[in-house]
């Protein structure tokens, strides 16, 4: 491990979504403090959005690379000009972060063709002179790991480590007073607290049904008095509307209203967050707001890390589920008994949990919080 001490100049590889780039951040940390380096990270379009609030990344290279998900094609004259751009950064190393269901080599190949000197990643197979650092890996036949740290114990293997292993987003207080001037414009006030429902998704697996976070908007507002705001991007709000015109008073559809620092912003200064997992999962996590996951059975490294939180499981459906084998197979040893949905009661029960002053008069539920 002596040739990376040297390094100075290192390429992260996340070409995942907003969520995986935070999850991967502490790794990121600990490549900056123990190398005293430069971070150029590498991601797709919809990850780029969260780099500018990760104080440990330098630059960010944005490419949707065809071997991730993505709804922008990409053709092949593309790939080859990126590797040429990676070539002009004169990289000392690449470190390649996935979740245990990716094949890493396509990425590998990409480092390799660029002519990055040093490449680390977790690979099943033998990737031979792909990597120069190869970490065999057994998630997820052997056990799972959290996700952070997954991509700690990879950076771990080149000696790169920190103390501080939590997730931080670090935004300006302007973003929050830009957020609360949109949200006055619109006729909401939130001077007396509010609480934030995320329905939006980006895959039909994670939804949880219209009616019941129509029931758990209509339930929340009237126990504990607060403004409830309907969070989502500008594709989503058809669907925050419609359940806002259900809901009833002091509930507002905000989705499309602002921008990922404002998000931000008002997720910190918010009194609960209850969303699908989804990105705003980790967001909430990194600002340490209190937090309940309704949680479709999809990944169990993705769980709120290490933050006051309840997460309330659901079952994926069989026509949803993935095909990808890796997959398949830890649904078959982790999710193979069927959850229904959560409840909009334990919804209130969960929110109960977190913050016994926020609703009063309830005796408080024996549940059990994850942190």
């Amino acid at each position: 491990m002596d040739s990376w001490k040297t390094c100075k100049n290192i390429l992260c590889i996340r070409a995942d979504n907003m969520g995986d780039v935070i999850m991967s951040s502490p790794a990121f940390r600990a490549v900056k403090e123990t190398f005293n380096c430069r971070i150029t990270l590498l991601t797709s379009s919809m990850g780029n959005l969260i780099t500018p609030f990760i104080k440990d990344i330098d630059e960010t290279i944005v490419f949707d690379l065809p071997w991730i998900k993505t709804n922008n094609e990409v053709a092949s004259e593309q790939c080859f000009a990126l590797i040429e751009k990676l070539k002009t950064y004169h990289f000392d190393a690449a470190i390649i972060f996935t979740v245990y269901s990716q094949n890493p080599l396509p990425t590998a190949l990409l480092a390799y063709m660029a002519n990055i000197p040093l490449r680390l990643a977790y690979c099943r197979e033998n990737p031979y002179a792909l990597l120069t650092n190869w970490v065999p890996d057994k998630e997820p036949y052997s056990f799972i790991q959290h996700q952070v740290e997954r991509d700690l114990n990879l950076v771990k293997h080149i000696g790169a480590t920190t103390n501080d292993d939590k997730l931080h987003l670090h935004f300006s207080e302007n973003d929050y007073t830009s957020c609360l001037q949109k949200l006055f414009s619109h006729s909401i006030n939130v001077s007396d607290g509010y609480i934030i429902l995320h329905a939006g998704v980006s895959e039909k697996k994670r939804e949880y049904p219209t009616e019941f976070w129509i029931e758990t908007a209509k339930l929340l507002q009237e126990k504990t008095g607060k403004t409830i705001l309907l969070s989502g991007s500008s594709a989503e709000k058809k669907l925050t509307d419609y359940i806002q015109q259900q809901a009833g008073q002091n509930v507002f559809s905000i989705a499309g209203l602002l921008n990922i620092g404002e998000f931000i912003a008002l997720i910190a200064h918010a009194q609960l967050v209850v969303t699908v997992n989804t990105a705003t999962v980790h967001i909430a996590v990194a600002l340490q707001t209190p937090l309940i996951v309704l949680y479709a059975q999809t990944n169990p490294q993705h769980e709120p890390w290490k933050t006051k939180s309840v997460v309330l499981p659901f079952s994926v459906s069989q026509t949803e589920q993935s095909k990808n084998e890796v997959i398949q197979f830890v649904n078959k040893q982790r999710y193979s008994s069927f959850i229904t949905y959560p409840t909009p009661q334990q919804i209130l029960d969960a929110a109960k949990n977190l913050n016994s002053t926020l609703i009063c008069g309830i005796p408080s539920p024996d549940k059990k919080i994850l942190v």
